[in-house]
């Protein structure tokens, strides 16, 4: 018989550097899971991807075991990183923050295709051209 999850929670940690500090082991700690073999199996997980921030489900069982799924980095960083800024501008319609091409918009929604609600590239770039203009970034091309 499949195992009756319990709770549900969505956390957002830089990859390979989850830690038992704060927020993570409190998030973790009310819901019962060992905080330790969390932060090891993710840190194992996700030592390959960088510094970018991996949002990942937890789903937590009835006897305290867990699973965990690894999503795709959030599309606002993977814009931001297009344009070499540490964030976007604070007034979109008058300040720019940075200009990315078509070309780097497909890449982008290339890489988030199984998160977004499209199967199609050239739907998903214009998913993504979206967030980009509501972040003060001008699109090209």
């Amino acid at each position: 018989m499949a195992k009756k999850v319990e709770k549900k929670l969505k956390l957002q940690i830089p990859a390979g550097k989850a830690t038992p500090a704060p927020p993570v082991g409190p998030a973790l700690g009310q819901a019962g899971i060992n905080i330790g073999d969390f932060v090891n199996r993710f840190n194992n997980d996700t030592k390959d991807m960088g510094g970018d921030i991996i949002p990942v489900e937890i789903s937590v069982y009835g006897d305290r075991s867990f699973d965990f799924v690894l999503k795709t980095s959030p599309a606002s960083r993977m814009l931001l990183k297009a344009i070499a800024k540490p964030k976007g501008s604070g007034k979109n319609l008058v300040t720019k923050a940075g200009v990315v091409t078509q070309k780097q918009l497909e890449e982008i929604a290339e890489k988030k295709l199984e998160d977004l609600n499209t199967n199609d590239i050239k739907q998903g770039a214009k998913i993504i051209a979206g967030t980009a203009r509501s972040m003060g970034i001008e699109v090209k091309g």
